[in-house]
This record gives structure tokens, sequence and C-alpha cells, in this order.
């Protein structure tokens, strides 16, 4: 009979509308809730059935049912907090979290580190991130990002560079004393260096031109900070040569010696290498130190030692490396955060606590760099807020409504109507 099946499809549209209350109630509720992707029920016809057998274009529809609730992945606004481990991406991507339940996939980066130093998410979930090794390079090992290193170790000086001119137009009568290199060097620049325990020590370059284009040098350091050496000497710790072009560029560098011995507990026989850029011989400009017909002048020195420091502060870089700033002025990268990437982000699957799972239908997750593989770029001290339109959300709320009100009105309806029926009887 017709009118009982216009009773049920009343029904099936009144069930379909309670159900877009529901997601729309949910959105509502989680307009604050931190990297909240709002949903919309998708409604599809019931199946239809025919009057005039199978195939026919005659046919009266069944009602309607909601064929999926869509997460709609749109970028939320990035709202600034004075926390260095907030997080939020901005483009494609999800931070990665391991916990007892599995893996996990958000786009909350409301993240902290717990007391064991690693970097975990509000329900404890540790977030995943690329491993950095001995010289702060990232490695494509993934791991637990963590602080490992409250303290960071002190490093004797292993490499010093100069950039430097040295004036062609000096008298090269003056010869070298080792007693008194002061006045007895035609330049001389001096540096600070780092023994293996980090104990600074001040070391000074020597320079005398031997010929047209030819120079030696000296490092010589202060007697009382060298084993056996005397105070208010200079003892000599390396030495090396030095040859020009026409041009008064580097041709040919040579070490000769390099043995510093510091004293008071520092490793003996430390090997210091004095750069000077890379000479033509081995291919390079030999820009880096020149003869020039200008006044000898260092511009810059740079070596690579450095004393003990504690952790001060951490900061995230836009390509989600981790940096550790200690108190002796060093930077560290600790790891770099990973992002993972979905080809149907759609289908994963919402399990609580501002999570996603992966699902068959989401595909699996590309893991990767942030800035790299179409994944987007991590932005420190934010974090992304809800996708949530209040004012379009009461809007689907007052077009559920009536939607609602108008299918129980055809269910009203068809009960007047097969009252109707029941009373023919009676009459």
């Amino acid at each position: 009979m017709g009118i009982l099946s216009s009773m049920y499809t009343g029904y099936t549209g009144i069930q379909g509308q309670g159900e877009a209350l529901s997601v729309y109630g949910d959105n509502i509720a989680n307009s604050a809730t931190t990297g909240f992707k709002t949903a919309r029920p998708e409604f599809k016809d019931a199946v239809a059935k025919s009057l005039n057998g199978m195939g026919s274009s005659q046919a009266t529809g069944r009602g309607s049912k909601v064929g999926n609730i869509r997460t709609v992945f749109s970028q939320g606004t990035l709202t600034q907090t004075e926390s260095p481990t907030d997080l939020a991406i901005t483009g494609n991507g999800f931070f990665v979290t391991d916990s007892v339940e599995g893996r996990s996939f958000t786009r909350d980066g409301a993240f902290h580190f717990d007391k064991e130093g690693k970097m975990v998410s509000a329900d404890g979930g540790k977030v995943q991130g690329f491993q950095v090794d001995e010289e702060g390079k990232v490695t494509s090992k993934m791991g637990d990002i963590s602080i490992d290193r409250a303290v960071l170790d002190a490093k004797g000086t292993g490499k010093v560079d100069l950039f430097a001119n040295l004036d062609s137009r000096v008298d090269m009568t003056k010869k070298f004393d080792p007693k008194n290199p002061d006045k007895t060097s035609h330049f001389a620049s001096g540096t600070t260096v780092y023994d293996s325990n980090g104990a600074a020590h001040s070391v000074t370059l020597y320079f005398n031109k031997v010929d047209g284009q030819k120079w030696e040098w000296k490092a010589m350091a202060k007697g009382e900070d060298i084993t056996g050496g005397k105070p208010g000497e200079m003892v000599l710790q390396a030495a090396g040569s030095l040859k020009f072009d026409d041009k008064g560029r580097l041709a040919e560098q040579a070490t000769d010696s390099s043995s510093f011995n510091f004293n008071k507990g520092s490793k003996a026989d430390q090997k210091i290498e004095f750069n000077f850029g890379k000479d033509i011989k081995s291919g390079g400009d030999g820009l880096q130190l020149t003869q020039y017909g200008s006044n000898s002048e260092a511009y810059k020195t740079i070596q690579n030692g450095f004393s003990s420091g504690t952790l001060g502060s951490l900061k995230f870089e836009d390509d989600g490396s981790l940096m550790a700033y200690y108190s002796n002025g060093e930077t560290v990268r600790v790891a770099q955060v990973a992002l993972a990437k979905f080809e149907s982000p759609e289908e994963l699957l919402k399990s609580g606590g501002n999570k996603f799972k992966e699902t068959r239908n989401s595909g699996q997750p590309t893991i990767g760099a942030p800035m790299a593989g179409g994944r987007g770029q991590v932005s420190s001290k934010a974090l992304e807020a809800s996708t949530t339109d209040i004012a379009n959300e009461f809007i689907n709320l007052m077009t559920a409504q009536r939607n609602f009100q108008a299918n129980s009105k055809v269910i009203g309806v068809g009960d007047e109507l097969l009252g109707e029926v029941i009373n023919l009887k009676r009459t």
C-alpha cells in the first residue's frame, strides 16, 4: 500500500536527519578542539521500487539514507602560543605518534617532553622523527624524538679555518726567531682553541715570507699552557708552508707538523688542522688566503671546538628540525619531525583523542620530512585551530531541523490517511 510506503519513506528521512544533527552537533562541540576537522553527512536515495518491472524508469523512491560521513581536511587557522614544542602543519601531512595502541596520525601538535626526555602528545603517544648522526646530519632512521643530552660534552678543536690576506710587499730580510716571534714575523693572527677537556687556549699564527711566492707559518702557544713549557715563552706546536701564484692566489699548502700538548690533564698530541682554503692544486680557487699588494689582514677565523654547556632552550625550524641551544653558544640538531602523507586522508578512521588510524581505503602513509614530497611546513609556537565554522554549522542545524520536521509531517499525513481507510468500515 502506498500509504504505508510513504510512512516508511518519512521514517528514513527522520533517521537520516537525526544522524545529520549528530554530525553537526559534534562539529560544534569540537569548535575549540586543536587540529579538529569538520565532518559532513552525505545523503543517498534508498533503493527504489519499480512499478513496471526491472529496468523501468517509472519508479518510486523509498526514502534516503546517510551514505557516508566525510571528514573535510581543509586548512585550519594557526593560533600563536608560547610553547616551543607546540607545532602546527601548514599544508598536507600528519604528525606520527607511537603508543601501546599502535601507530596513530594527528594534526594536533600540542606536544611536550615527559620525564624521560621524550616528546609526547597529550595522551602519551611518542612523537616520531628522523634521527641525526654524530655530525648533526639527518638520517633516514626513524624513532622517538628525545633530548638525551642535557649537558653537551666538550669538544677539542680539530680544525681552524683562516680567511686573510698576506701583503706581497713585505721585506724578506726579516728572519723568524721563535724566542721573539712578535718582532721577527711579517704578520701574526691570534685565535682561541680548545683542548680535549674544553679548556680555552690562545694560539698565535706567525707568517713569514721566505721568497717571492712562498710563505712559512708557525702556530705557537703560551708556555704556561703547554706540558714542559715555561711561563712567558711561546712554544711551537705546528708549522707549515704556503705557495701563491703570480695572481696572488693560494696555489699550494703543506703542513709539516701539528702536535699540541696542552697541560692540566688534557689529551696529549692533539692534532689541529690549520686550513687556508682549497688551493688551486687541489682544484679550488685559492681565494680564502691571498697574497695581494695590500696590508696583511685577517678577515675571519673559524674553529670547531667548544667547552661543555648545559641545555638552554629548544626551537623547531620550518623544516621540522629540532634545534637545541646550549649555554656555551653551541647549537645542535637533535632530530627532524616526521610527517605522514596519505593519498586518501578522507578514508582515515577517527579513533578519538584527535587521532586517526590507517585503513585499507586510505592507503599506506608516505612518511618523510616536512616541505618535501608534497608534505607541508611545520611552524613552532603555533597550533592549528578547529575548522568548525559556527555560523555555517548553525545553518546546517536549522536546515536539518526543518528537514526532520518535514519528514515527520509525512508520517503524520500518512497516519491520518491510514486512519481514514480504517474508518471506511464504520461508515
